[in-house]
């Protein structure tokens, strides 16, 4: 008679095909998740930092993120971090100031 490992007493069995494929889907989904937060954060600080020094509203800022991400072909999150870092260096890239300021300028 033949004993498979799994068949041996406190053996943990393998798990089923469907159950890989429903773990591995879970672990993709979690990573998606945990991106859309990290995008979500940088981009509300990005609002915050656009709201203090442009003052301008919240929504406001979310425009002037979002259309100068679509006008200048750079990521939303990019976009976010580089207006991050323009809070605390004082320096944001010309394409971004220019869009930015140009886009301040029909909200005035």
């Amino acid at each position: 008679m033949e004993t498979h490992a799994n068949e041996l007493p406190g053996a943990v069995p393998e798990p089923e095909h469907h159950a890989v494929d429903q773990i591995n889907e879970l672990r993709s989904k979690v990573s998606q998740l945990e991106n859309a937060v990290d995008s979500h954060a940088a981009v509300d600080q990005a609002i915050s930092v656009i709201v203090a020094v442009g003052r301008l509203t919240p929504a406001q800022a979310w425009d002037l993120l979002r259309e100068t991400s679509m006008r200048t072909n750079i990521n939303l999150r990019h976009v976010s971090q580089l207006v991050i870092a323009w809070g605390v260096t004082g320096h944001l890239a010309a394409d971004i100031r220019e869009e930015s300021t140009r886009r301040q300028s029909t909200i005035g």
